[in-house]
């Protein structure tokens, strides 16, 4: 088991599949060493990782699969459904292996209260043995995260903290003030700079896919008060990563520069309703720029810090 404690940054990670739909373990093994490289939790079966699109007995081989490649980040697995009785099999399946959190996303489709809500996140962790972040996503569910279901569960005992994904600002202000003593992590990539201004403890992020690196040091960097530099190259980068549904244009680039074999996605999605590369191509260019830049000054640094 790793470490979750100073982890600031979260990959949600695609799912790989081959030209066949099949998942390609070998390009999942690229993408995991990635993540590791760069010291990044690794999120697997997330909206990202396409994990409502799989069988159970696909879930479980990724899981297997992961859990067993040594990594040494952390390693964070997706809950999400809306029927309570089969995401508690799947947490007890999690459960048995070097799984280290959990990501609890909100009902489905169901649209509960907040009373239900609280009856939904504290009957998941109580079967957890692992902690676990609550997922916020109502463009995905359909139902937002009510502040009130979460004051019910703050002082769960495997509550890790709160993945905040609306879009807004003031529903983060919210929370904040609703639960000041609960961590949390921006679900938006393009707005931690400002998440980061108002108190948050990092990032659950899709750009990372492409970028591990590069992210790493710009939420690095966000968290260290320089977001206002920040804001322009990354909002670039991540309205580029959204062009289309995610994670169509994640894959997409992903293969354009060769890091996975293709793009294939699980129907509904298809890399078709990706009307242009270009965007995706001229993001890649601008973050590799910025990215080169930094390490180049980083260096310089250190080498005038050896000869003093």
């Amino acid at each position: 088991m790793n470490s979750i404690t100073n982890q600031f940054l979260w990959t949600a990670t695609i799912t790989p599949f081959d030209n066949e739909g099949h998942v390609d373990y070998d390009d999942l093994e690229v993408l995991a060493n990635r993540q590791n490289e760069a010291g990044n939790g690794f999120l697997i079966l997330g909206s990202t990782g396409e994990g409502l699109a799989l069988t159970l007995e696909e879930k479980k081989e990724i899981v297997r699969f992961v859990s067993g490649h040594r990594l040494t980040v952390p390693v964070m697995v997706g809950v999400g459904g809306f029927n309570l009785e089969e995401q508690i099999e799947w947490i007890h399946f999690c459960n048995e292996f070097a799984i280290d959190a959990f990501l609890l996303v909100t009902p489905l489709y169901a649209k509960p209260g907040p009373e239900g809500q609280a009856h939904w996140f504290k009957t998941l962790m109580d079967h957890a043995e692992r902690p676990c972040m609550i997922y916020n996503v109502p463009s995905r569910t359909g139902v937002a995260l009510h502040p009130r279901a979460l004051k019910k569960v703050e002082n769960h005992p495997n509550l890790l903290g709160v993945k905040e994904a609306s879009g807004q600002i003031e529903k983060f202000a919210e929370f904040r003030r609703t639960c000041p003593n609960v961590d949390f992590y921006s679900g938006d990539d393009g707005l931690m700079p400002y998440f980061a201004m108002a108190g948050c403890k990092g990032l659950v992020s899709v750009i990372a896919n492409v970028w591990p690196k590069a992210t790493h040091k710009y939420v690095e960097y966000s968290l260290q008060g320089r977001g206002n530099e920040l804001f322009p190259l990354w909002k670039q980068a991540s309205e580029a990563l959204f062009v289309a549904s995610n994670p169509i244009p994640a894959k997409v680039l992903l293969q354009h520069k060769g890091v996975i074999k293709t793009s294939v996605l699980r129907p509904p999605l298809t890399p078709d309703d990706l009307a242009s590369k270009e965007p995706l191509i001229a993001a890649d260019a601008a973050v590799e720029d910025w990215f080169g830049h930094e390490e180049s000054v980083e260096h310089q640094g250190e080498f005038v810090g050896r000869n003093h």
